[in-house]
């Protein structure tokens, strides 16, 4: 995966919970809600909060001046995402400086996403037969290690002359992020460095999960796109113009497959409600941070066997661009073997 955005944060510990004022012994927002309440507030359970509290090491170095806790941290950053403003958060708190909610912000995403590692792996020789066979249950295709897609997530205009590189197709600016995740959707992989403007093909032909494939990493397991990627002998897309009710057969089958990924779109930005309306935050670097940790806090959400969230925001899907497939023979006759041993 790509953090390239964090190599240049400082790994020392933040002293703003000493140094700027003091957090009201009389405010306890954990207890202020319960049940749903907490849950449509926060997106995610007292009890797996909790858990991931356990987990962070965010709690404040000493007892002096009234620190803000680890838990309260916590809370301010899963309010942040849950509106991708940090106006919200000041909007829940009295006598809490702008400054330590946005050094809070910071903090808590950094901690997250440095956990990237042990929470987003593609699985290994183990576990890529667990993998395939989830994919085999929805859509009857085997060997399936993956489904692969972009999504564009909202951010303010970078401003300066490379600004436009960051303006979407649908007008808006934004990092395009590749994602690739399980049947049980959970995020496997995440390239998140890529300005709007660059189209999915050229993120994918450029990650590390590329070049692995290729190297034969995966033996004969593939990944699923959509239309707008190249077909592959480790890529399998489409067939844009299908001929044959084999081939109508395989393009159902694909769909109803690769849907896994839409499906992890959907409860990734319910979850985490900034990747929807937009990150407002200025830096590029924490942009970057946030959206990792958001994915880092969406595997732990499954792994804690968390409910999905409320369907209280509408997701938009993006475009689908169709371009032709890839002149590229080995990879035709991947998927027409396919075809002709499965649906013929």
């Amino acid at each position: 995966m790509s953090l390239s955005s964090l190599s240049s944060l400082s790994d020392h510990e933040e002293d703003f919970l000493h140094h700027h004022r003091r957090f009201p012994d009389r405010m306890d927002i954990f207890s202020k809600y319960d049940g749903e309440d907490f849950r449509i507030r926060y997106r995610i359970s007292k009890h797996a909060v909790l858990q991931i509290r356990n987990i962070l090491d965010i709690e404040p170095l000493t007892e002096r001046n009234k620190p803000i806790n680890g838990l309260t941290q916590l809370l301010f950053f899963l309010r942040f995402i849950a509106t991708g403003t940090s106006q919200a958060v000041l909007d829940d708190l009295i006598g809490i400086h702008k400054s330590t909610v946005c050094r809070i912000i910071q903090r808590v995403s950094r901690k997250l996403a440095e956990l990237s590692s042990a929470y987003i792996k593609m699985p290994n020789r183990e576990e890529l037969r667990d993998v395939a066979e989830g994919f085999h249950k929805i859509g009857g295709l085997p060997r399936v290690a993956g489904a692969v897609d972009c999504t564009h997530i909202k951010i303010i205009s970078r401003g300066g002359i490379l600004s436009e590189m960051f303006r979407c197709r649908k007008g808006f600016f934004s990092f395009n992020v590749q994602v690739v995740c399980d049947a049980d959707v959970k995020i496997r992989d995440i390239v998140a460095r890529w300005p709007g403007s660059v189209h999915d093909c050229t993120i994918f032909n450029n990650s590390h999960l590329c070049a692995d494939f290729e190297s034969g990493r995966y033996g004969n397991h593939y990944l699923l796109g959509d239309s707008g990627y190249f077909n592959k002998n480790f890529l399998l897309v489409p067939i844009s113009q299908p001929q044959t009710s084999a081939e109508e057969a395989y393009n159902k089958c694909h769909i109803a497959t690769r849907s896994a990924v839409e499906r992890c779109f959907g409860i990734w930005k319910r979850r985490c409600p900034c990747l929807e309306k937009g990150i407002t935050l200025n830096k590029t670097s924490t942009v970057l941070q946030v959206i990792v940790a958001c994915a880092v806090l969406h595997n732990m959400c499954i792994d804690l066997d968390e409910v999905e969230p409320p369907c209280d925001i509408d997701i938009t899907m993006d475009d689908i661009i169709s371009i032709p497939d890839e002149p590229n023979q080995t990879a035709v006759s991947v998927r027409t073997a396919l075809i002709n041993s499965m649906f013929s």
